[in-house]
């Protein structure tokens, strides 16, 4: 059984309207054909959910400067000028969420948590319309999961079945996505028969992954460059 598809394929099931959750932190970890893809077939609407608004051309935030999602959910948008300038002209809606709270929340979505108890930003703009909770006398918030009906994803090394290899800091927030999406598509450098990676090296395993494509590389120049 192989799990790999050609990316217009896969993509085909993103459609407008979609709720995508997507790995990497500033771009790196961004699964970049896919991207590229979702912009060349013009889907719209989206609800993203994901670390950061990347930057303005690079990775995620390409989705953003081309008007393509309605919601984001993220820790921060700093590096993407365009995502503030359209959440103050209220074209983007975005919902803020600590950094590790984010993270905990996808890892809720994928292990079938009902939520987790956090006290960040109890007292702050965070807590607004947020359940409280005490436990052993202290108050904690109850914090959804995020689970998304695609999970969009990068890595360095799959094989087939949809193993996963990642490379360094691209692993960041990759493996927990994987295990949020209803349905999760991976776009991978170096796709190999079953068999041939090492299981001590495997962070994601098959079962999480649905499709696997090949990727055609990076397609966006780095700011730092």
């Amino acid at each position: 059984m192989t799990k790999v598809k050609a990316v217009h394929d896969a993509v085909s099931r993103i459609e407008n309207g979609t709720t995508v959750m997507y790995g990497g932190f500033g771009g790196i970890g961004n699964p970049p054909t896919i991207i590229k893809t979702i912009l060349e077939k013009g889907i719209r609407d989206l609800t993203l959910i994901g670390n950061d608004a990347g930057f303005p051309h690079v990775g995620i935030g390409q989705l953003i400067t081309e008007k393509r999602a309605k919601k984001l959910i993220a820790s921060h948008i700093g590096s993407n000028p365009n995502a503030g300038k359209l959440m103050h002209d209220g074209e983007l809606e975005i919902e803020f969420s600590p950094q590790g709270t984010l993270v905990e929340r996808m890892r809720a979505g994928g292990s079938g948590l009902g939520g987790i108890l956090v006290d960040i930003g109890i007292d702050g703009l965070v807590a607004e319309n947020k359940q409280k909770v005490d436990v052993n006398g202290k108050t904690y918030l109850l914090e959804t999961p995020l689970i998304a009906d695609i999970a969009i994803v990068f890595a360095k090394k799959a094989d087939t079945y949809g193993n996963l290899i990642f490379d360094k800091s691209a692993r960041n927030t990759n493996p927990l996505v994987a295990m949020a999406g209803n349905l999760t598509i991976v776009e991978a450098e170096e796709i190999v028969p079953i068999g041939e990676l090492d299981p001590e090296e495997i962070v994601t395993p098959g079962a999480f992954v649905d499709i696997v494509v090949k990727s055609e590389g990076v397609n966006w120049k780095w700011v730092w460059e």
